[in-house]
């Protein structure tokens, strides 16, 4: 019986055990029961996602425990991520708002703007940067945070996200850094030019959306889906990004499982494969020059795409 808990980490507990008994799948920021229930207690608590372990034994209102089964009954029920039941999800050491407009900000990325893009940024100075399907805004506004001295492009073809993005931005403190841009991909930049790309475009492919489990149905497809080997968008990104880089400027990507696919078809290619804390993840480092030296071979890969 619910009644029988009482302490905050009672109902931590309690909530992984429905959750892993409910067969839930994780993966929108967090990997596993414990972390997700750890994040809904605290939210119905109103407490903040670092609490000091010291406060895991207080007591709970019987409002509050209330409080807290409503939200785990919500997550079994609707299968939603639990960010998008909190309105709220941790990028880069900040807090950004997350609904069903854009995905769920969870992307490795953070790890290098962390680090302020070393070593792949090797000392260059990024005065300005463009993040290329930028969703919620995450990648550009932790971006223009974490370097204040940068100004970021932000570009989407959602509207939706876009709105989103800009409610992120003023939340955050960047609105004055960070402008946004509705454009498919680089269609409307023309002139622009970066010293830093960075972009986590759609890069799954149509059968392994069709298997995904039930959280992901609440993220819009459109962030997904990127043709039969989840390449179309960076195949297109990788042509057209030297005609927007500085001379000294470079490409960061996120393809993901998609990696392998890319490989094959541009063995030649010198992508850098990155080395983050929980190993490789499907996220390349690219200098114009090397874009440059490939760009035909990359261009025809792109135009069979679009001729499809």
């Amino acid at each position: 019986m619910t009644s029988e808990l009482k302490t905050i980490i009672d109902h931590i507990r309690y909530g992984a055990s429905q959750f892993n008994a409910a067969g839930l799948s994780f993966g929108h920021s967090f990997d596993n029961a414990l972390d997700e229930s750890t994040q809904l207690v605290l939210h119905a608590l109103h407490l903040p996602h670092d609490l000091s372990p010291v406060y895991g034994q207080s007591r709970l209102t019987s409002d509050e425990k209330a409080a807290v089964q409503a939200l785990f009954q919500r997550r079994i029920a609707e299968r939603k991520p639990a960010c998008y039941l909190t309105g709220e999800a941790w990028f880069a050491g900040l807090s950004f708002k997350a609904d069903e407009r854009a995905l769920v900000p969870r992307s490795p990325i953070a790890e290098l703007i962390e680090a302020e893009f070393e070593p792949w940024r090797a000392g260059r100075e990024i005065g300005r940067v463009l993040d290329l399907c930028t969703g919620g805004g995450c990648i550009a506004i932790a971006t223009a945070h974490h370097l204040p001295e940068t100004f970021v492009d932000a570009v989407d073809l959602s509207e939706s996200a876009l709105a989103l993005a800009a409610e992120n931005a003023e939340r955050l403190l960047v609105s004055d850094r960070v402008r946004l841009v509705h454009s498919d991909l680089f269609a409307e930049l023309e002139g622009q030019h970066y010293d830093l790309i960075v972009t986590n475009p759609p890069y799954v492919t149509r059968a392994e959306v069709a298997a995904l489990p039930d959280e992901y149905r609440h993220e819009p497809e459109s962030g997904l889906i990127a043709g039969e080997d989840g390449l179309d968008l960076a195949l297109r990104i990788l042509r057209d990004a030297p005609a927007h880089l500085s001379e000294n400027g470079f490409l960061i990507c996120e393809v993901g499982e998609s990696e392998h696919a890319l490989v094959r078809l541009l063995p030649q290619v010198p992508f850098v494969w990155i080395e983050f804390k929980v190993g490789q993840m499907g996220i390349f480092c690219i200098e114009r020059e090397d874009l440059l030296t490939w760009h035909r071979e990359i261009a025809a890969l792109a135009a069979e795409r679009e001729s499809r």
